[in-house]
């Protein structure tokens, strides 16, 4: 009589362990809010974002306002954020006090909020701002003007080109830095419209877009028709006052200076529309904020200011074909190498 088999089952399963595959890295999203899906400088950083999403395997959505201004939008969009369970959002933000109620509901789900360009009021509503020196954009543009002017900017008749009523923080840094280089009194730092400078012949809104500059230009040359330099929030802004001042024969003496420094912006510059702009880099602003989302997802760590600020700067360059001494500028052809990067 044959023994009986004894079949012995090797592997985990006779053991009474299971064993499950590799357990996949959860999904990493984001979102990405800007004031307008227009504006060049938004499709860079939109762009920036998009590459480095890709990139490292992050879920981006954007969003974006319908002008620049629209802060309702962009609270919609906070809202769909959290919703959808984003790991992280960045935002160039519209209403730069208003919305900060919503961000901080957006930090209490545990998303990581970083500013984009425009720091919110206060500035540490977001886990942290990466953005160009806006101040420092202003005083380069305002060196460079009074310079170039020389004597003359004594006596000087000059136009402020602002982004919208609100006061955004990134206009009201660019514009006080402006004064400081160019030697007016900027009375309360924080805000615009309340200096005495003889010099100063108004404010007008622009909406960061070339028509408002256009209007914006026009209603300011009805004030004063001897204006003869021109502060603008953007270089859209800045193309639009061109145009008013070139329907009335005051495109040629004139002195327009501007912060961007796009592709379209430099060229303008190189065209002698715009005497000299400030460069920014929204393309890296963007991507650095992916990365810090991707860092914060898979650590907790969260990213850190620059040495001896309170936010991550991104850089800033004047941009000019007519250098003045002693501040630091490159020519268009390097600006048109580095646009936006």
């Amino acid at each position: 009589m044959k023994k009986p088999i004894l079949s012995v089952a090797f592997g985990a399963l006779a053991l009474g362990v299971a064993f499950s595959a590799p357990a996949k890295a959860a999904d990493v999203s984001a979102c990405l809010i800007t004031k307008t899906d227009t504006n060049p400088f938004f499709v860079k950083m939109k762009e920036g974002a998009s590459a480095k999403a890709k990139e490292l395997g992050v879920t981006l959505k954007s969003y974006a306002g319908k002008i620049d201004g629209d802060s309702e939008s962009q609270v919609a969009a906070i809202e769909t954020c959290i919703a959808d369970g984003a790991k992280g959002i960045l935002i160039t933000a519209s209403d730069t006090k208003g919305i900060v109620p919503n961000i901080k509901k957006a930090r209490d789900a545990g998303i990581l909020v970083i500013a984009l360009d425009t720091p919110l009021e206060p500035i540490d509503a977001a886990d942290m701002t990466f953005a160009t020196d806006n101040l420092l954009a202003g005083k380069l543009i305002g060196q460079w003007a009074k310079e170039t002017l020389g004597d003359q900017a004594k006596d000087a008749k000059v136009a402020f080109l602002d982004l919208t009523p609100s006061q955004p923080s990134v206009d009201v840094l660019r514009d006080q830095g402006f004064m400081m280089g160019f030697g007016i009194d900027t009375k309360d730092p924080n805000k615009i419209g309340d200096e005495d400078d003889p010099r100063i012949v108004g404010h007008d809104i622009t909406n960061g877009n070339e028509e408002g500059g256009r209007t914006a230009m026009e209603n300011l040359l009805q004030k004063d028709p001897t204006i003869n330099v021109v502060h603008t929030i953007n270089e859209p802004a800045a193309a639009g006052a061109y145009e008013a001042l070139k329907a009335v024969g005051r495109e040629k003496d004139v002195l327009i200076v501007s912060v961007d420094g796009g592709c379209p912006g430099v060229k303008n510059v190189a065209d002698g529309i715009i005497g000299a702009t400030s460069q920014q880099y929204p393309l890296q602003m963007a991507a650095l904020g992916i990365e810090a989302i991707k860092k914060f997802a898979d650590t907790g760590e969260k990213p850190k200011p620059t040495e001896g600020k309170d936010f991550f700067d991104t850089g800033v360059t004047l941009v000019t074909d007519k250098p003045v001494s002693g501040i630091e500028s490159i020519d268009t052809k390097d600006g048109l190498s580095k646009c936006w990067g």
